[in-house]
């Protein structure tokens, strides 16, 4: 089985976005909406099981009705102030990738293999964090970006890797997704994609079971990544390309 591309997620997969960044910006724009309130780091946490961040907003909302209810309208407003927060926090040049992930995504480049994304995240988020750790060509070196509300309906929905398939003109069987989160982990396999998780501190505990493999992260050739689950597991690794067509042809 050929492997003809690999699609990132974007958050917790590509750079530790969610934490540090997305919840202090919800916090900003809460704050300068007037909001009377704001999300710890538990909170956060418990709410990125829901996909895309106005959802987000509302279904916290639902669970508090004695806070201020909010319209659709003004969720989108917060929602807007809060990614041109986030992005002024990248633009600052605030947080890297992870590791492994530069290394692999050259490694991409250097063999001619396609790269793509397919995020549940806004694609001025994407931009901004891809100029801001790969330069301003960043973003062009991705062949498809499928970000935002470009589908209908988000991860752990398939839309959106169907979307970057159908683009990349590509079978799922000769493509492999790259995810941190058991939505993502969903959404790529109901679109038939094997998947190589990179958990974080959010979704270390989360059902990981489809994967082909869980690991810590990508890894460096100073600084293995550890396999946590799959056929290597407890033994490091450097997540190279080789690697991934090796880990692909299992599915076979």
């Amino acid at each position: 089985m050929p492997l003809r591309a690999l699609i990132f997620d974007v958050d917790g997969t590509l750079a530790d976005t969610e934490r540090d960044a997305h919840r202090v910006a919800f916090n900003q724009a809460f704050a300068a909406a007037g909001l009377p309130f704001d999300w710890d780091v538990p909170t956060y946490g418990h709410y990125l099981k829901v996909t895309g961040g106005k959802e987000r907003l509302r279904n916290f909302l639902n669970d508090h009705p004695a806070l201020p209810q909010l319209s659709d309208a003004d969720i989108a407003r917060i929602h807007r102030q809060k990614t041109a927060f986030y992005v002024e926090m990248m633009n600052a040049g605030l947080l890297t990738l992870r590791p492994g992930v530069e290394r692999l995504l050259n490694a991409a480049r250097d063999t001619g293999l396609p790269v793509a994304i397919a995020t549940t995240t806004t694609l001025a988020n994407v931009e901004s964090l891809l100029k801001t750790t790969l330069g301003q060509d960043g973003p062009d070196r991705f062949q498809v970006i499928g970000a935002g509300d470009i589908v209908a309906h988000k991860k752990p929905a398939p839309d959106i890797y169907t979307y970057v398939l159908k683009r990349l003109g590509l079978p799922a069987d000769d493509c492999l997704a790259l995810e941190d989160s058991e939505n993502g982990l969903r959404s790529a396999v109901s679109a038939g994609l094997a998947t190589v998780i990179t958990q974080n501190e959010y979704t270390r505990d989360q059902d990981f079971s489809s994967a082909l493999r869980v690991l810590d992260q990508l890894g460096e050739p100073d600084a293995p990544a550890w396999v946590l689950q799959g056929k290597e597991a407890g033994n490091p690794v450097v997540v190279d390309i080789p690697v991934l067509i090796q880990w692909l042809a299992e599915k076979a």
